[in-house]
């Protein structure tokens, strides 16, 4: 009974020790997993002194940019996964050791085969504890094959990661001259921005004032408030886009809202981009460079290793072998001894399963063919695209200087009839009006065309930086860098 009721519950602990539940994460771990990433955020960076420049902003989002800090782990991963893959195709060198001891005695007997009797006495030849070790080397030739198939897999695909880091590099960048242009904009107009807006805020309430004295009849005062309304609204539509530029400015350069900085505003000078390839030449720079494309090549040749390796587990597997063996059984003649061998084996349901296997490998032949087919047609769609918006964004940009030429002209004569009582201030204050939001759509459509620019690159696949980028480079070396790059690049509006 006494036996049974152990069991009982020898069994129950075990059970209750199988029964796993989930658990929710707590209110402390929760606040420490928070904390520790807030702390880690911008751990290690350079903080910023003084106005941050345009390309001082490019370097700090190839130091310190999260998503490119996430594909720089991930080619480092990847390579390490093809170091571990190479040591795969190495030998095994394998130690094994036991100890076991049984209740009674390993004895034995034997029995004569002619009349079933007992020939002998019952004897042992081997104790009741035994100690055992022996050191084993092995190389299997099919694993061998095998092994270095799936280690020229890994290499490809620390290529892969080396394209996919290029890609992204490309999008930052591009994405940082865009938000720097439109945040410097920002930076230049915001103070013109806060003047005009206390006085239109004045003109209305004296608009108002004479609408309710009498010296003006109300559908004039109306009709003059709707005009400063409408403008007014315009103007913060457009101060809204560009503010929140400078908070994705800072996010790509991995600097926390709410942190203060300015901009270092170079001389705008004529974005002038020398395309010096035709539409042709252009699509065939970019079949070569672009990482997607890259990319699918890498996975083509990937899986024709997979067909390799679907041959390779047809064959039979053979391996050599020697080992060491020890053995502290005192009735053993020698207690040590070397012994060594060959051995072949053959899988034989794999030649069953090859069918699928073959068929399953040229499927995903087909697949990475059709889309590699629909990856070419997408870039030589995006190199026109970029082409085309690059010549539009040159025109857009050409009209907005002309309309903020003349409206700064038409400024200017209102400004001196205004000076002799010829013009009312309410005139003047809609023309400072119009001239402060045709310089904001002027800055936008030059933020646009430093983006067309930036796209014409990213579409062909060239770097936007050629080294690669070194946790030890500062963040000064690094922007002096990428300012001979893109001076190199022959585009004229480069920070000074």
């Amino acid at each position: 009974m006494a036996r049974k009721i152990i069991t009982a519950l020898a069994a129950a602990v075990l059970l209750s020790g199988c029964a796993v539940t989930p658990e929710n994460l707590t209110m402390e771990e929760i606040a420490g997993f928070t904390e520790g990433n807030l702390r880690d955020l911008a751990s290690g960076q350079e903080p910023i002194h003084g106005p941050v420049s345009l390309y001082e902003a490019m370097a700090r989002a190839l130091k310190y940019n999260l998503d490119f800090r996430v594909e720089q782990m991930n080619q480092a991963l990847a390579m390490g996964d093809a170091e571990l893959k190479s040591w795969d195709m190495l030998p095994k060198l394998v130690a094994n050791s036991g100890w076991s001891r049984r209740s009674n005695e390993p004895g034995g007997k034997s029995q004569s085969l002619l009349t079933g009797i007992q020939s002998l006495e019952p004897s042992k030849s081997t104790e009741k504890t035994s100690l055992t070790a022996d050191l084993t080397f092995s190389w299997n030739i099919l694993d061998f094959g095998l092994s270095y198939v799936r280690a020229r897999q890994a290499a490809d695909k620390v290529l892969i990661a080396t394209e996919r880091k290029r890609k992204v590099i490309n999008r930052v960048i591009e994405d940082v001259r865009t938000a720097f242009w439109r945040a410097a904009s920002e930076q230049r107009l915001s103070g013109a921005m806060h003047r005009l807006a206390r006085r239109v805020r004045r003109a209305m309430r004296n608009s108002r004032h004479l609408a309710a004295s009498g010296q003006t009849t109300p559908l004039t005062a109306l009709t003059y408030e709707r005009e400063l309304i409408s403008i007014k609204k315009q103007l913060q539509q457009l101060e809204q886009e560009l503010r929140s530029a400078k908070l994705q400015l800072g996010a790509l350069m991995n600097v926390a809202p709410g942190v203060r900085f300015s901009l270092a505003i170079p001389k705008r000078r004529p974005a002038g981009l020398r395309l010096k390839w035709n539409s042709s030449r252009m699509i065939a720079i970019a079949l070569k460079n672009r990482p997607e494309l890259r990319e699918a090549a890498l996975k083509k040749r990937i899986n024709e290793k997979e067909a390799t390796a679907a041959l390779l587990e047809l064959l039979p597997g053979a391996s050599v072998y020697t080992a060491l063996n020890v053995d502290a059984n005192d009735f053993l003649y020698n207690n040590n001894w070397v012994n060594w061998g060959a051995k072949a084996s053959w899988n034989l349901m794999r030649l069953f399963r090859y069918p699928a296997r073959k068929r399953q490998v040229e499927a995903q032949a087909r697949l990475e063919h059709a889309r590699a087919l629909a990856l070419t047609m997408a870039v030589m769609t995006q190199v026109y695209v970029s082409r085309v918006r690059y010549v539009y964004q040159g025109r857009v940009l050409n009209s907005a200087r002309e309309y903020l030429d003349v409206q700064r002209r038409i400024l200017r004569q209102v400004r001196a009839a205004a000076a002799n009582d010829a013009a009312s201030e309410q005139t003047l204050i809609r023309e400072q009006m119009n001239t402060l939001l045709a310089a904001a759509r002027h800055d936008v459509a030059y933020a646009d065309l430093q983006n067309a620019i930036a796209n014409v690159y990213a579409s062909l696949g060239l770097d936007p930086y050629g080294g690669e980028v070194s946790k030890d480079m500062s963040v000064k070396a690094l922007a002096a860098s990428l300012r001979r790059t893109w001076r190199r690049r022959n585009v004229a509006a480069r920070a000074s």
